[in-house]
């Protein structure tokens, strides 16, 4: 039998597949469901949809790898989350934006903390006591970027500034920080 990557065990299969995979297709289906009531306000077109699949499909394909890694449910949770928290990253940036609008060009220094991750992930190798600081980096650079926003008036043209942009930031943070400590609790043993 093969060990996972923190030495603790047998590799077991993801008993989560059908429901990470179901939810995905569930999800990509519910603008589509929306488009056929008049006044729902959902309008997507081929393209939105493409984006969103390849999306939804990169990030199920990622939690597949590593769930393989490790059959801690900390681990496996705490990946789970990290790439959660990258998909809502991307998808609200397409969306509406953090950082004023969806056109903001300022938006795309959200890409350095998808950098961090990623890089980041890669190069410790997915090990759990390693990722606690690839993901807490990930929360200091959500941070700092808003901070960057907030000092420089990024975003200012939006109504709801700055809180759109304090709020979506804390989210994230707290999502990075959550990710952060559930590789710690995977890392003990």
């Amino acid at each position: 039998m093969a060990s996972n990557a923190e030495g603790q065990g047998i590799r077991r299969g993801n008993r989560m597949r059908w429901i990470i995979w179901g939810g995905a297709a569930a999800l990509l289906l519910l603008p589509a469901i929306a488009m056929q009531f008049p006044g729902s306000g959902v309008v997507w077109g081929p393209e939105d949809f493409i984006v969103m699949g390849a999306m939804l499909g990169l990030a199920c394909g990622s939690y597949e790898l590593v769930a393989r890694l490790s059959d801690r449910r900390a681990y496996r949770a705490g990946f789970g989350l990290a790439i959660l928290t990258c998909f809502l990253l991307v998808w609200v940036n397409l969306a509406v934006g953090i950082i004023g609008s969806d056109d903001n060009p300022a938006n795309q220094i959200y890409l350095a903390v998808l950098g961090i991750v990623i890089v980041g992930a890669v190069v410790v190798r997915g090990r759990a006591r390693a990722m606690v600081w690839v993901t807490a980096l990930a929360a200091i650079a959500q941070a700092v970027v808003a901070g960057i926003a907030l000092g420089s008036g990024l975003g200012v043209e939006d109504p709801n500034w700055p809180l759109d942009l304090m709020g979506a930031s804390g989210m994230f943070v707290l999502l990075w920080l959550g990710s952060s400590m559930l590789f710690r609790l995977a890392g003990r043993g």
